[in-house]
């Protein structure tokens, strides 16, 4: 008898727990579904060839894309695309000035009061390393490649051209050389400065750094990329302040697991908001300014405000991070396929969002984005075709 009541008593305890586990149970919500609309971009002048699109960018009213064109025996040339309303394409016309510049594919954009500017490579050369230069369309309305010395970009300290970024100061190059971290600026798009070998900015005792994107910010720019600690074997995150892209503050952001990077930065509702791949997934860190630009360059102002997704089967990485209004949008890679994350509370939530199409991360494969206040544009290579889209920027309940 004994043994029964207690056999029952423990059934009670169980239905109990169960009642308690499902009162708290929380049903995440599904993906966003946003109902995307195809666009045709034109194929630009010149001989016929498959579409490479590879970045997107929006500003002053005016819409971007940036990209090449492949012809069947593998030769590529660069190619840009341009809109008022985001809906109807014409090519931008394109004036290169160099061997490789005739052959680059434009894989960065970034644009200021209406004007697009743009990063271009080909590989080349005995050791096959990129040759890279920066593009700005002129007056007129052609995208001309910048004429420039082989080792502005090249060279024996070259490692990486990453990002281009504008803002009212002008325009930031994002990259690495031989001693670390390293930007390029230009007051105008076209004469770029290398800053190489900047302290705090390059490696030192405590590590080598590497930059990977910029965000311009009220009082000048915020870099984010990584340090790899002397010995160390984990990458830790990193961000920079400067004013003027010469002198630069280090800020190391929150790193709990040990191994993390700041891949991508957006401004967003008077925030910064870095993402970056961490041991489990994606990692979040935000920061918000004190007033007067201060609270950029204080170490202090970061915290690691959550994540999203899961560590996938190869190397995680976050190819965009765009902002419009208080919506994030992440573009991410993990080591399988691309994916869409969007956040309305300047990253502490994010929810999955459906690409149109499947897009596998890896190869010759891309995927970008692009917001204005109201519209959303995406472009994606899949590693077989290029196609571009425009959806509504969702609204979601908080």
């Amino acid at each position: 008898m004994a043994a029964r009541r207690l056999v029952a008593m423990l059934g009670v305890v169980v239905v109990l727990l169960a009642g308690c586990v499902r009162a708290k149970a929380h049903v995440e919500p599904g993906p966003l579904r946003p109902r995307w609309q195809p666009l045709a971009l034109p194929v630009p002048p010149g001989p016929p060839g498959r579409l490479l699109l590879r970045d997107v960018a929006a500003c002053a009213g005016r819409w971007f894309v940036v990209g090449g064109v492949a012809d069947p025996a593998g030769e590529t040339r660069p190619a840009a695309w341009a809109s008022v309303d985001g809906l109807s394409w014409s090519s931008v016309p394109i004036a290169s000035s160099s061997f490789y510049g005739a052959r680059h594919v434009l894989y960065a954009a970034a644009c200021r009061q209406g004007r697009l500017g743009a990063l271009g490579a080909r590989n080349g050369g005995v050791h096959g390393n990129p040759r890279s230069g920066t593009w700005a369309q002129d007056a007129g309305g052609t995208l001309r490649e910048a004429v420039a010395p082989f080792e502005l970009y090249g060279g024996p300290r070259a490692v990486s051209v990453s990002r281009l970024v504008a803002g009212p100061g002008g325009w930031l190059v994002v990259g690495s050389r031989a001693d670390g971290a390293a930007v390029w600026t230009s007051p105008d798009g076209v004469r770029f400065t290398l800053r190489e070998g900047v302290p705090e900015l390059a490696g030192d005792a405590r590590g080598r750094t590497v930059g990977l994107d910029a965000v311009a910010v009220p009082p000048g720019w915020l870099v984010v990329g990584a340090v790899l600690p002397q010995h160390g074997t984990a990458a830790l995150p990193l961000a920079w302040a400067s004013v003027d892209g010469r002198a630069w503050r280090r800020m190391e952001l929150p790193a709990s697991d040990g191994r993390s990077q700041a891949q991508r930065v957006a401004l967003v509702g008077g925030a910064v908001v870095a993402v970056g791949p961490v041991r489990d997934g994606f990692g979040v860190w935000r920061a918000a300014d004190a007033g007067g630009g201060a609270g950029w360059a204080g170490a202090a102002g970061w915290r690691r405000v959550g994540g999203f997704g899961a560590a996938g089967p190869g190397v995680s990485s976050v190819h965009g991070l765009v902002s419009a209004g208080g919506g994030l949008l992440a573009v991410t890679g993990d080591g399988n396929r691309h994916g869409l994350w969007f956040s309305v509370d300047s990253g502490g939530s994010w929810r999955p969002m459906v690409l149109p199409v499947a897009v596998p991360d890896g190869g010759d494969t891309a995927v970008a984005a692009a917001f204005d206040e109201d519209r959303l544009m995406l472009v994606a290579d899949d590693g077989g075709e290029s196609r571009a889209w425009w959806a509504a920027v969702p609204t979601v309940d908080r």
